[in-house]
C-alpha cells in the first residue's frame, strides 16, 4: 500500500509528560519514600492513581485496583491524593512552559503539547527547547518530566513514551517511518487493547502490518472514520493542530540565576531582557495583551506575585518593561532575588482590537520599529539586534 501525504516537515510539535506525576508530587514532601515502592490512590479500597518506578517494577500500574496492587506489592507505602498540590505544580509547570511559546495545549493535568514552529531562531533548538525545559521543570518544581518531539502531535507523543522515564527523544520527518513501524501495534497512539485484539486476526501485530493493509480494508473492519484515522496514523500522518488552553492565556517568561542578584540595576537589566522576548512572542502570536504580571523568587525560595492592569492593549516591549519596572518598584523586596518572570494575560487577537491612536502619535512608532527588529532576527539570528543595555552583561 502506497503511503498518505507524509508528515509536514515545517512543524515542529513538542509533547511533555511529567514521569509518574501525582507520585512525584508525594516524593517531593517524602524523599524518604523515593527508593521504596509507593503508590497514590487508595490504601484497600479504590484504584491506584499513580506508582513509582520501583511499584512499578512489582507490576503496579495507575489504573489497577488498590486491592491488586496490594497483592503485587504487600510492602509498598499508599499515599492518599492531594489534588490542589497536584493542580498547584500543574499550572507552576504550564507557567514554564508558556516562557517557550504561547501555543501551549493542555492534554491533561501532568502532559503538555507546544507548538515550536517557527521559534527556532529566538528560542534555539527544540532540543536545546526540551533541555532546558526539563532542567527548569525539575529545578523550579523538583520532579521530572519526558519530552518528545516530531513533526505532529501523533509522533511527539510516541516519541515522550519512548524517551520515559526522564528523558528526550526527537523524530525528525524522515525518521517517522523508521520509528513507528518496527513497534507493536498497540503502543501507536490511538490504538488500544480491544482495537489491537480486533487486529490480530488480521494479521496485524507491528504498526508496519497496520500500514501494509488497505485503507479499504480497515475500513470495512472499523467504519469509514476509525479505519480512515487508523491508516493514517500507521504512516505517521496527524493533522492536529496545538490549541491553546481555553480560558485565561498568557504569554511568558522567566529566568532563574546562576547566582541571586542583589543589585536593583541588574535585576531591571533582566527584566527588560524578559520583557523583550515576551513582547516578542505576543507579536508572533499576533496577540495584544492588558494585565502584566511580575513573579520573583528570592534566594530563600518565598514567591511573590503582583500584577498591574495596561491604560490599553500592547505588545510593545516599552509597555511590558515599564510596567515590570513599577511593580518591581513597588515590591521592593531588599532581598537577593533567585528568579525573575514576566507574564502577559488578558490577551486578545490583534485583529479584533480597535487601537486608538493618541493626537500627537507619529505615523510610524516603536511597533513599526520592533516589528522590523523581529523581522531581522527572524533572519539573522537573536544578536542581529539588542538593545544596548542588554549587551553590557556580554562584554569583558
Amino acid at each position: 500500500m502506497s503511503a498518505p501525504s507524509a508528515p509536514a516537515p515545517g512543524r515542529v510539535v513538542m509533547c511533555v509528560d511529567m514521569d509518574a506525576f501525582y507520585a512525584s508530587v508525594e516524593l517531593r514532601r517524602h524523599p524518604e519514600w523515593r527508593d521504596v515502592p509507593m503508590w497514590v490512590g487508595g490504601a484497600g479500597r479504590g484504584v491506584v492513581l499513580s506508582a513509582n518506578y520501583p511499584a512499578r517494577a512489582y507490576g503496579v500500574r495507575g489504573g489497577m485496583s488498590s486491592a491488586q496492587a496490594r497483592r503485587l506489592c504487600p510492602h509498598a507505602v499508599c499515599a492518599p491524593p492531594d489534588f490542589d498540590a497536584y493542580t498547584e505544580v500543574s499550572d507552576g509547570i504550564v507557567a514554564i512552559l508558556e516562557t517557550f511559546t504561547a501555543r501551549v495545549e493542555c492534554a491533561s493535568i501532568d502532559e503538555a503539547y507546544l507548538d515550536l514552529t517557527g521559534a527556532e531562531r529566538s528560542t534555539g533548538t527544540a532540543v536545546r527547547v526540551g533541555e532546558r525545559l526539563r532542567a527548569i521543570v525539575h529545578d523550579e518544581q523538583g520532579i521530572s518530566c519526558s519530552v518528545g518531539i516530531g513533526p505532529n502531535k501523533l509522533v511527539a507523543k510516541m516519541a515522550t513514551n519512548a524517551a520515559k522515564p526522564d528523558g528526550l527523544r526527537e523524530v525528525a520527518p524522515h525518521e517517522v517511518l523508521g520509528f513507528l513501524h518496527p513497534q507493536p501495534v498497540e503502543n501507536l497512539v490511538g490504538v488500544g487493547e480491544s482495537t489491537a485484539a480486533r487486529l490480530r486476526p488480521l494479521g496485524v501485530v507491528t504498526v508496519a502490518d497496520l500500514a501494509a493493509l488497505p485503507r479499504a480494508a480497515l475500513q470495512r473492519e472499523f467504519g469509514l472514520r476509525a479505519g480512515a484515522l487508523l491508516a493514517d496514523l500507521a504512516w505517521g500522518v496527524d493533522a492536529s493542530r496545538v490549541v491553546a488552553r481555553p480560558g485565561e492565556r498568557g504569554v511568558g517568561n522567566q529566568e532563574t540565576f546562576g547566582r541571586d542578584l542583589t543589585d536593583s540595576a541588574q535585576v531591571q537589566a533582566e527584566l527588560l531582557r524578559l520583557a523583550v522576548k515576551v513582547a516578542s512572542r505576543m507579536r508572533a502570536a499576533e496577540v495584544l495583551g492588558r494585565t502584566v504580571t511580575l513573579h520573583l523568587r528570592f534566594s530563600d525560595f518565598t514567591t511573590t506575585a503582583r500584577s498591574l492592569t495596561l491604560a490599553a492593549p500592547s505588545d510593545l516591549t516599552g509597555d511590558v518593561y515599564g510596567a515590570a519596572v513599577r511593580l518591581y518598584a513597588k515590591l521592593r523586596p531588599g532581598r537577593p532575588v533567585r528568579r525573575v518572570g514576566i507574564r502577559v494575560t488578558g490577551l486578545a487577537d490583534r485583529g479584533t482590537v480597535a487601537l486608538q491612536p493618541t493626537l500627537d502619535a507619529p505615523d510610524h512608532g516603536w511597533s513599526d520599529a520592533e516589528r522590523a527588529a523581529d523581522d531581522v532576527i527572524l533572519r539573522f539570528g537573536p544578536r542581529a539586534v539588542r538593545r544596548a543595555v542588554l549587551t553590557r552583561r556580554e562584554r569583558p
